[in-house]
């Protein structure tokens, strides 16, 4: 049998704002290494025997870059699937099992949320060996994390008896709701309980069989999201009225807590969730004063802080047990103790209507980015970068027009029915209402400066004739 590794890629991260956003979610982002949460994921199984290339399950808004940082790691996916509409574990993971049951009757699916860490990479390797010889048999097991803590921000695993043959397995007698602490004391004081890790390991066919046994709607709504998928370049896009329809709910409701064939896999391998900036600061390298900064960051009398800089310099003098994190367009500076409560800034944001729980002034697209630098009564200036070979929908927009003045690199700029070549420090003029296109034909990034006039600024101003990327 197989083993495919299945990257659930979804949720916003949102108590990791101001860095984590809907557009650029956590593991997207290069937190705790130089690589991306995703990237991590994605290597940490790449090469062991019997493992499959990954098939990725994620939003549609962040498709491309999905795509783009696996090939810049060197892996090329068993697949991406795209969810239309956020459905939480089970249905993803059930829309994977449909997927790779179909090609392999025999698949066995390593679900891996692509935001975790794992420090103890051999470790889990040897857990992931254990759980395998187990779900050969029709076992759905899971992997429970040896407490290090009496952690509240987790759910918890009462292991049952133990599996004869396999070392630390166990059935499982039941799942806990996240603690209060005197709870999570008596938990690790008793011995038998372990972090719900939220990764599993189960035959695609075995997964299926449970999950039309015991959360039926969802099952019958993904058997129609999967087979009526279709491609769209190099993803499979799942239904989206079917999918749609599908309850939401974790694998853990809909079918750990069910199943008479559960077990959990005991697991010491240096676990985080990394679900808040406390949990982050815990696994990353601390100086001294137990601080952990990244960016450009002065420190005065400070102790057991995490300061973050991402545009400018941060000075911190004379506090202790903070969190400080600096973005071009938002800081946040909380107690940690608190910063479960950073949840509720997002909250905030969104009923005010605001931008900057969704996206950074750098916002990624499939073909560069674009970057805000200026914005004012009718006027909005941006930095846009076009990568090598790439090129822009042709588009057309009702309010704005558009003044573009190249950095550097050659743009290559289609206006009406003309097509020109700009040179570094020529510049064009886009009338409102004029059909055009932007593009790079050199080898080298495009970088250009754009800037916008008219009586409406936002993104939503622009009708696509023509796109490679099928935005149109």
């Amino acid at each position: 049998m197989k083993i495919y590794p299945v990257i659930l890629s979804g949720g916003a991260g949102t108590r990791l704002w101001p860095l984590s956003r809907a557009v650029m979610p956590k593991q997207l982002l290069p937190l705790v290494t130089d690589k991306t949460m995703l990237q991590e994921t994605a290597l940490r199984v790449r090469g062991w025997p019997d493992v499959m290339a990954p098939l990725v399950v994620c939003g549609n808004e962040h498709r491309f870059l999905v795509a783009e940082q696996l090939r810049d790691i060197g892996i090329t996916p068993h697949g991406i699937l795209l969810e239309p509409a956020g459905r939480n574990t089970a249905p993803a993971v059930a829309a994977a099992a449909q997927f790779l049951k179909a090609q392999d009757p025999d698949a066995v699916m390593l679900v891996l949320p692509a935001d975790h860490v794992i420090e103890k990479n051999e470790a889990f390797r040897v857990a992931v060996e254990r759980a395998y010889r187990l779900v050969q048999d029709g076992s759905l097991a899971t992997f429970g994390i040896v407490p290090g803590a009496p952690e509240t921000g987790y759910g918890y695993i009462k292991r049952g008896e133990p599996l004869a043959g396999c070392d630390d397995c166990y059935k499982i007698e039941r799942f806990v709701e996240k603690p209060d602490r005197g709870t999570a004391e008596g938990f690790v004081a008793d011995g038998g309980f372990y972090w719900n890790s939220g990764m599993f390991m189960f035959r695609a066919d075995r997964f299926l069989a449970e999950i039309a046994q015991h959360a039926p709607q969802i099952a019958g709504a993904v058997e129609g999201a999967v087979r009526d998928a279709y491609r769209d370049l190099d993803f499979c896009r799942l239904d989206e009225a079917a999918f749609s329809a599908s309850p939401s709910d974790s694998i853990d409701y809909a079918v750990m807590e069910h199943t008479r064939d559960g077990v959990v896999v005991s697991a010491d391998i240096g676990w985080s969730d990394v679900g808040s900036w406390s949990a982050l600061a815990d696994v990353q390298a601390k100086d001294a004063n137990g601080n952990v900064q990244r960016g450009d960051v002065y420190l005065d009398n400070t102790s057991n802080t995490l300061v973050r800089a991402e545009s400018r310099i941060v000075a911190v003098v004379g506090v202790q047990d903070l969190v400080v994190v600096e973005t071009n367009d938002a800081v946040l500076v909380a107690h940690k103790d608190q910063v479960q409560r950073v949840k509720n800034v997002v909250d905030h944001l969104k009923v005010q209507a605001r931008t900057e729980h969704l996206h950074h002034t750098r916002v990624y697209r499939p073909w560069g980015y674009y970057e805000g630098i200026d914005s004012g009564d009718r006027f909005q200036v941006k930095r846009i970068t076009v990568k090598p070979g790439e090129k822009l929908s042709l588009q057309m927009h009702h309010h704005r027009a558009e003044h573009w003045i190249v950095v550097s690199g050659t743009a290559r700029v289609t206006c009406g029915d003309k097509t020109i070549l700009l040179a570094e420090n020529e510049s064009t003029y886009i009338p409102l209402g004029t059909t055009h296109r932007l593009e790079n034909p050199g080898k080298l990034p495009l970088h250009l400066i754009e800037v916008q006039s008219g009586s409406y600024l936002g993104e939503d101003d622009i009708v696509r004739f023509e796109d490679i990327y099928q935005r149109a």
